[in-house]
């Protein structure tokens, strides 16, 4: 009986380490795309946007343009975010665009200090160009916080409809992370991606690796035992 937990366990930690290398490889893929659509030249959102259709997926972390107003008065934060160890908010504004649309747009992160929208650090009145790159709206995750009814300042997460429920126009469904000069002002511009991390998927496959290595040592000790006291 125990040679049979054993095996089963080995089967079982093995197909763990291989689903973790699956992983890894998945990983590495994304990292691949995603560092390939940053680099690139940036395009027009809207043209980029239209020639996607419903391919939303195809669109992330590609680098845009865009030139429109922003409108402070809809201006939202994203709470629960850190920079340099420091705890603070995102805020997201929506840039007007020409045809009357809008897109939401991450200028970066401010301190709690700054918890009421629109932020002392407003953007420079009338029609401004915007460079930055393509995020999805965010998803609750299954055990997330869940944000209320009803029209908020402050949100959980950047859920592009649910923000845009609460505006007067049409927004994109996606969102967009504007990239920054280095300036020390506020908004501190979020930090482009790290394509380079590849998650802990090869210390995991590894450490399964061993749990079946270690069960099925111990099995043959303990069947080699079992025979010399046969005999």
């Amino acid at each position: 009986m125990a040679t049979v937990v054993v095996l089963v366990l080995a089967a079982l930690f093995t197909r763990l380490g291989f689903w973790q290398l699956d992983r890894l490889e998945e990983r590495q893929a994304i990292n691949i795309s995603g560092q390939e659509r940053i680099s690139a030249s940036p395009v027009e959102f809207r043209g980029l946007l239209d020639q996607s259709g419903d391919d939303l997926d195809s669109v992330e972390y590609r680098r845009v343009t865009m030139r429109g107003e922003y409108d402070t008065a809809e201006e939202v934060l994203i709470r629960s975010q850190v920079e340099l160890g420091q705890a603070g908010f995102h805020v997201i504004t929506p840039l007007r665009l020409d045809d009357g649309s809008a897109v939401l747009v991450n200028r970066g992160w401010v301190p709690l200090s700054m918890d009421s929208p629109p932020i002392t650090a407003i953007p420079d009145e009338g029609v401004v160009d915007v460079e930055g790159w393509v995020r999805l709206s965010q998803n609750r995750p299954t055990l997330g916080p869940e944000d209320p009814p009803g029209d908020l300042a402050v949100f959980n997460r950047v859920d592009v409809a649910r923000i845009g429920d609460q505006v007067p126009y049409e927004v994109a469904p996606v969102y967009v992370v504007a990239m920054g000069e280095g300036s020390d002002e506020l908004p501190v511009t979020v930090d482009p991606p790290d394509f380079t991390e590849q998650g802990p998927h090869l210390a995991y496959a590894i450490q399964w690796f061993g749990f079946a290595l270690v069960g099925l040592v111990g099995l043959y000790f303990l069947l080699r035992r079992q025979v010399r006291q046969s005999t």
